[in-house]
């Protein structure tokens, strides 16, 4: 039996979901447990981290990592969607009356109100869940609730190429964002509108790296299939569960310590040979680097305590 325990990039084409992407892995693989790290509205395209068989585990040391985009602001109106999939606000000006004076240091202006720890409302049009359900569904229906604002950190959002005005009066604009994991580039792109008193929506996006995970590795799943049917080894397209959480500090186990950590049983490491914070968690490894668990270290009993052990069914 071929062991399918991983994290498989996904170049997601446009118009499928996020769980449109999972469904067709689960058939390519034959394999029953596949979830991602974070949803890519059916509009985007880009890079889909997927996780297969046991390092659906993982979910939780790889759901938080940075993201970074490309996409285009198309300045004129905005819909109610905050992407080209909306209906175009019904109070939007003919859009050759807001953009047509709209100059590259206005552009900057607005996208540098935008860069640092920011407030923002998460779009009535998404995937989050406020009291169990899904706000695009409330969304679909024609309701509009009350939704906190989270702080999120954009690090960049910055113009790639210069702006181009469309024949309808638009104008787009390219721009690179690298932004904190539960950032919505929708919200971005009509902020950015609404600095400027133009109306914005997002015509197009690309998510091109997920923490260490870069769109250069991605396969689409065309290719995939091509690989599986083709007998390739899942070594060639899954990158190891040791590997995928890299980021973590490691230790290397002997043949009674793996044994002890297979089972959950937590293991003493002197504090003062390593310098770890508190709860901070470690990769435990095999002679083989295999993954056999992440622990929580515990300064205070100098202990390392298996808290997602891998080898267990």
């Amino acid at each position: 039996m071929i062991v399918m325990d991983g994290i498989l990039l996904i170049d997601k084409p446009a118009g499928l979901t996020s769980h449109d992407v999972v469904a067709r892995v689960r058939r390519i693989l034959g394999v029953r447990r596949v979830g991602h790290t974070g949803t890519l509205d059916p509009f985007a395209t880009g890079l889909l981290v997927i996780m297969v068989g046991r390092a659906t585990r993982l979910a939780q040391f790889l759901s938080g990592a940075e993201k970074e985009y490309e996409a285009t602001i198309r300045f004129g109106f905005a819909t109610d969607t905050g992407d080209l999939t909306g209906t175009p606000s019904k109070t939007a000006d003919h859009p050759s009356k807001q953009v047509a004076d709209i100059k590259p240091e206005d552009i900057e202006a607005a996208l540098a109100s935008l860069r640092g720890r920011i407030e923002q409302t998460p779009p009535m049009y998404s995937a989050k869940k406020i009291k169990g359900r899904k706000l695009y569904e409330l969304a679909r229906r024609g309701e509009e609730i009350e939704r906190s604002s989270v702080c999120v950190n954009v690090t960049t959002f910055e113009a790639s190429q210069p702006p181009q005005f469309n024949d309808d009066g638009t104008l787009d604009v390219p721009v690179r964002v690298v932004c904190s994991a539960g950032t919505y580039v929708r919200t971005l792109a009509e902020s950015a509108g609404n600095f400027l008193g133009a109306g914005a929506h997002l015509a197009t996006l690309r998510r091109t790296r997920a923490g260490q995970f870069s769109i250069e590795r991605a396969l689409t799943l065309t290719t995939l299939e091509q690989l599986v049917s083709v007998g390739d080894p899942p070594e060639g397209f899954l990158i190891s569960p040791a590997e995928a959480i890299s980021h973590l500090p490691a230790v290397t186990l002997d043949a009674e310590q793996a044994r002890r950590t297979a089972n959950g049983m937590s293991l003493p490491i002197a504090a003062s040979s390593i310098g770890w914070e508190r709860r901070q968690q470690v990769r435990m490894l095999d002679a083989r680097s295999n993954l056999l668990a992440v622990a929580s270290f515990d300064e205070v009993k100098e202990l390392l305590q298996p808290t997602v052990v891998m080898t267990s069914q």
